[in-house]
């Protein structure tokens, strides 16, 4: 620098820069999930246990004279 008079100063100017400030505002955005519920039938085996019962007699012994052996009467008849 010179303490010159006739040295006057003057200005000299750069591009301007451009400078940004940035504010965020939130924003509601809905986001749908969608779901499909899907209902499945199965058919599962359920055990019934079924009890049938038969009656027989058998004489055993002397009973009828000398038959020995295994003797049923039907449903029928009744043996006196």
């Amino acid at each position: 620098m010179s303490d010159c008079p006739k040295c006057t100063g003057k200005a000299v100017y750069d591009p301007p820069k451009t400078v940004y400030e940035d504010y965020y505002h939130p924003q509601k955005v809905d986001v749908i999930h969608q779901i499909e519920v899907i209902r499945r039938h199965h058919c599962v085996p359920v055990y019934h246990h079924v009890t049938t019962v038969s009656v027989k007699d058998v004489y055993c012994g002397d009973f009828e004279g000398n038959n020995r052996g295994l003797h049923t009467a039907s449903a029928g008849s009744k043996r006196r």
